[in-house]
């Protein structure tokens, strides 16, 4: 598919004009052309061609949308894996910017034997979006997407890229990671209790999850704050766990968590996968069972807070 570069405006546009214009180009169409591109197995063991062309069309959508491209490589499972990473550089009026950058990210492997039309070829869908759309943004802070690489292995890609960051002392504003937001039934009781967590959970399926940890209290807020100014029908469900999760391991369940143990601020953004959706992790996960108006507005909720953090106010 080629990437449709975004309308653009003076950039001296009011940011709330700004955010509004980037919002009316997220369609369900859009989304489902990433999606078609991206759904079937995509396992180094099972599928490993599969999985490298959904690395390949990442990074052709990337450089399309005109990021800078990197390949973060490891060795595992007798297969060499690759995080894709792209970066928007932040500038402000002709300035490099002085505020760490935003990380927004996603995995793109499957188990063995599913699809992964939620798990989590919804996620990249979206990031891919975001990405398009907020490339050509004067940023007052750079953003960077990842597209990380043997999640469903103990999240092996992220952990090895967050452990990397901290160990080279490399500064993070925030880390959002998207797991599983293409799944929401408006029928009651299609939400499974998560019993132990110390907030109410809806029994209708239809809320987007956000679970941070305390250094990510700031970016939960602000994300809170953004989201339901722009997108009032997408209810949020938030929680802040304390001690990086352990004592909640269901919120441990992804990408985020590898920044939580490197004390990196970080939100998992999330339908709740098999506390919402039958089809988890089996070969059910296909495209028929997306409710793309839930993901439009999940990107929209994205985008806003991205473009409302980054866009230059100075």
């Amino acid at each position: 598919m080629p990437t449709v570069r975004p309308r653009s405006l003076d950039p001296g546009s009011h940011p709330e004009r700004i955010i509004l214009n980037l919002l009316s180009q997220i369609t369900e169409a859009r989304l489902m052309e990433h999606l078609k591109r991206i759904i079937g197995v995509r396992h180094h063991g099972t599928a490993p061609e599969a999985l490298e062309a959904a690395g390949d069309y990442m990074t052709g959508q990337f450089r399309a949308a005109g990021l800078a491209i990197r390949n973060h490589w490891f060795e595992a499972f007798g297969h060499r894996n690759r995080n894709i990473v792209g970066s928007v550089r932040g500038r402000s009026k002709g300035h490099p910017p002085r505020r760490p950058p935003l990380i927004l990210g996603a995995h793109y492997d499957t188990v063995s034997n599913s699809p992964g039309a939620d798990d989590n070829a919804s996620g990249v869908a979206v990031m891919l979006e975001a990405a398009r759309l907020l490339s050509g943004l004067p940023l007052s802070v750079p953003l960077v997407f990842i597209g990380f690489s043997q999640e469903e292995q103990h999240c092996l890609g992220s952990t090895l890229y967050a452990i990397k960051a901290g160990r080279a002392g490399t500064r993070i504003q925030g880390v959002i990671v998207l797991e599983c937001v293409g799944y929401a039934s408006r029928q009651p009781r299609s939400q499974k209790p998560l019993r132990g967590l110390p907030v109410a959970v809806p029994d209708t399926g239809n809320f987007l999850g956000v679970v941070g940890n305390p250094e990510a209290a700031a970016l939960k807020e602000g994300f809170e704050k953004t989201a339901r100014r722009y997108v009032p029908d997408l209810p949020l469900v938030s929680l802040l766990v304390p001690d990086a999760g352990h004592g909640f391991p269901d919120t441990r369940r992804s990408d985020h968590s590898p920044f939580w143990d490197a004390g990196y601020p970080a939100l998992m953004m999330t339908d709740t996968a098999d506390f919402r959706n039958p089809t988890y992790h089996q070969p059910g996960d296909t495209l028929e069972t997306l409710d793309l108006s839930y993901m439009v507005n999940v990107t929209k909720a994205i985008v806003a807070y991205l473009a409302d953090v980054g866009i230059s106010k100075d």
